[in-house]
């Protein structure tokens, strides 16, 4: 009998929120290959607009280009051909480094623009995320949520030596001092986690507007929607909670199917 393969829905929204003049956050997406992507820019009004939008670009890019890199693991696996799509993708977010820091150097009004990158790529039944920054990549599965990213935040240093405990992270005046960034430097060092993907698996990549605003609780009883409507729920929860920030979510519905894959939100 033939084995289903993995199918995914994707819907994705960023709003400016109550407070902001500019929404600097940034999503993205190539349904083709299997990879989404959520930036949070910073760096003056044009700036960090510029550098979330560019880093998306140059990562995707990327993985457009390599995208053999992950065809060729989908079907032969190993744990050689594992490494070569780990290495892809820090190399797509250290590619995004590379190409924020030169267009800030190039531009004197844009020196030191930076943003923060969630990447996620699905390659079969493998999950690939790389992080830069505090955003974040959640999966729903079986009634319960979980972060899969870690916060590059000087909040999450101190508790990672014991500075503070995990429970004042959240509360840390700290919690807003980015300890890593795409582009006020030629190289960044990035985060890359393996994990297994099953059908049924929903996963949510978020800018902090959306995260700080709306607690994890609710996050979880929003992926029990469709990936439209949980995105336009949370958005809606955030502003309605003050909407300090620019609110950017994507939400990833995983599916067993032989069928294409279909996209449900427009980029």
């Amino acid at each position: 009998m033939r084995k289903k393969e993995l199918r995914w829905e994707a819907h994705g929204g960023t709003d400016i929120g109550q407070r902001r003049s500019s929404n600097q956050d940034a999503f993205g997406m190539d349904l083709k290959i299997g990879a989404f992507a959520v930036a949070d820019g910073m760096g003056g009004h044009l700036g960090g607009e510029i550098a979330s939008h560019e880093a998306i670009e140059a990562a995707l890019g990327m993985l457009k280009r390599e995208e053999e890199v992950l065809q060729r693991f989908k079907l032969q696996g190993g744990e050689e051909s594992l490494h070569r799509v780990r290495r892809l993708v820090e190399a797509a977010i250290q590619s995004a480094t590379y190409w924020v820091h030169a267009l800030g150097e190039a531009d004197p009004s844009y020196q030191g623009m930076g943003t923060t990158l969630s990447l996620l790529v699905i390659a079969g039944s493998t999950g690939f995320i790389g992080q830069v920054g505090d955003s974040r990549v959640y999966r729903f599965r079986n009634g319960t949520i979980q972060r899969l990213t870690r916060d590059h935040t000087l909040a999450a240093l101190e508790v990672e030596r014991g500075l503070i405990p995990p429970e004042q992270e959240e509360h840390s005046p700290h919690r807003h001092i980015i300890t890593r960034a795409v582009g006020p430097n030629d190289h960044v060092q990035v985060d890359v986690f393996v994990f297994e993907v099953e059908a049924g698996d929903r996963y949510l990549l978020c800018s902090d507007g959306l995260y700080r605003m709306v607690p994890e609780e609710e996050l979880s009883r929003s992926l029990t929607l469709p990936p439209k409507e949980a995105v336009e729920w949370l958005i809606a929860q955030a502003n309605a909670r003050g909407g300090r920030d620019n609110i950017t979510a994507l939400v990833v519905d995983i599916k067993a199917s032989e069928g294409a894959n279909m996209d449900r939100g427009a980029l």
